[in-house]
């Protein structure tokens, strides 16, 4: 919590209807001080300011000074100002930084009257850069008493209204500079949301593994069940996609001996918009050779507990009014086991998943037995799991790029990570046997429609198999979900800068 600043009354906020009406003078009142600091001889978007330093870092060693001292350090802050009031001789501003706010305190006598002239052309939104003593005033806030003032960027647009601003998600998310500037907490999410990038890299890093990039164009979209983004290639006259996964660039990677590679790259799905779902998001896929599916739940583990720290989200607690516990190990359930716990039903019985996903609204008409179960899980047991919970072991037949688990064919090595009935993680022991992958291709993209993804055999990949594709364990993040998740976000267009929109009308 800041210190309440010097100013103890805030300014009545006009109506709406008034604000609308004023809108022409209030920006033309900005142009007037604009030609103002010209004729001055101020360059209204300002020249370097170097050496400046972080707000927080300023309020830090403010801390240190004693409040009746009157001879504190100098120092250096520049940022956007975001609350402007005169007193006469005296101007305070409240100037932010992405780190924080401080109270800037700026005298005629101190400034001298060519800097006054320019403090007069001020409004709410300009960027400016000071020089002063730092200290604390009469009222107790910690306070930069000015000696300097540099101009850095006029603003000729009027921020929004405090009290009837922006107050429409979607408009915040379109303006996305107006809500980080204004939208409380808002720069902090996409601050922690870059630290959480910053963790998984440096836990991989620590483990061996490499950073690499795979094309995000591609001839065939694979790695996924999902629609892909179709282009064209005019030089070349061939038809590319977007990728829908990193996976299968990533296990080429794996035959050629790099052991240990991982991607957090952009993956693109030409399918719906959800609290859950962009057609644009970030992925970690991650591969580790001589690996399996239980060598990525200590991997997930691992990168999970570091971003959480990193977010400042303590080990317990809850979210979106759900108990979460992140104290490794998390907990691992059979896909099976909870099928028959939560619907009762038998899931190794096809005619008793039929009848519970019948109970459940689940369509069963024509469909494999297995899908049937899947979905069966998805209406039922997945709003369940408050997690962390690993869900692990599969039906094979859903999962076609996973290995069968020793004596028993009919269930594959999978885990899929879950939180508060959200599912942050896919992994596999990945699939290395050349001649099933390629029997699996098949009987997947009979049962596809022409424009799905897949819908063309990788041929090349089951080439790259053919030469010796070491046995491994084969992670995939959602990023966005991940951060979502640990910064208490209801929606996955908060956490990222710019989602998509349907065109204004």
């Amino acid at each position: 919590m800041h210190d309440a600043p010097e100013s103890k009354q805030p300014t009545p906020s006009p109506s709406a209807e008034s604000t609308a009406g004023t809108a022409a003078q209030l920006e033309k009142a900005r142009r007037d001080k604009f030609d103002r600091l010209v004729a001055l001889g101020i360059d209204p978007w300002g020249k370097r300011f170097g050496d400046v330093m972080p707000i927080a870092d300023v309020r830090a060693r403010g801390e240190g000074i004693d409040k009746a001292a009157d001879d504190g350090p100098t120092v250096r802050v520049a940022g956007r100002i975001m609350l402007l009031r005169s007193a006469g001789s005296l101007v305070f501003i409240d100037l932010h930084d992405r780190t924080g706010r401080l109270q800037l305190m700026l005298g005629k006598k101190q400034v001298g009257p060519e800097v006054w002239k320019v403090i007069d052309c001020l409004d709410l939104g300009d960027i400016v850069g000071v020089d002063g003593r730092l200290g604390w005033s009469k009222t107790g806030e910690m306070t930069v008493f000015v000696s300097h003032l540099e101009f850095l960027t006029k603003s000729l647009a009027t921020p929004p209204d405090k009290y009837h601003g922006l107050v429409d998600p979607e408009l915040r998310q379109r303006m996305r500079y107006l809500d980080l500037i204004h939208g409380e907490g808002v720069r902090d999410r996409f601050v922690a949301r870059s630290r959480i990038v910053e963790a998984v890299r440096r836990v991989l890093a620590a483990r061996g593994f490499l950073e690499v990039e795979g094309p995000t164009l591609q001839e065939t979209a694979g790695g996924a069940a999902a629609r892909p983004f179709a282009t064209h290639h005019n030089a070349l006259d061939m038809p590319l996609v977007l990728r829908i996964a990193l996976e299968l660039h990533l296990k080429r990677l794996l035959v050629g001996g790099m052991e240990r590679v991982f991607e957090l790259g952009r993956v693109y799905r030409n399918e719906g918009v959800s609290t859950r779902h962009n057609p644009e998001f970030t992925m970690l896929e991650a591969y580790e050779a001589y690996g399996d599916y239980g060598t990525m739940m200590d991997l997930t583990e691992a990168i999970i507990v570091e971003a959480a720290q990193v977010a400042g989200a303590p080990a317990r607690f809850e979210w979106m009014g759900r108990p979460v516990d992140l104290t490794p190990p998390f907990r691992r359930a059979k896909y099976d086991d909870l099928i028959r716990e939560v619907t009762g039903c038998d899931p190794t019985d096809p005619a008793s998943v039929a009848a519970a996903a019948a109970t459940a609204g689940v369509e069963t008409a024509g469909r494999h037995p297995d899908v049937i179960k899947s979905d069966l899980f998805e209406a039922t047991v997945e709003k369940t799991l408050d997690g962390p919970v690993f869900v692990i072991d599969y039906p094979a037949s859903i999962c076609p790029l996973t290995k069968r688990k020793a004596g028993q064919p009919n269930v594959a090595e999978r885990f899929e990570l879950y939180v508060a009935g959200m599912e942050l993680a896919n992994a596999y022991t990945e699939l290395n046997d050349p001649d099933l992958q390629e029997e699996l291709f098949r009987t997947q993209l009979a049962g596809m429609a022409a424009e799905e993804s897949m819908a063309r055999m990788d041929t090349d990949f089951i080439a790259a198999l053919r030469h010796g594709m070491p046995p491994a364990g084969g992670l995939g993040i959602g990023i966005d979900r991940l951060v979502m998740f640990l910064t208490a976000a209801a929606s996955i267009r908060d956490v990222i800068l710019f989602p998509i929109h349907r065109p204004r009308a």
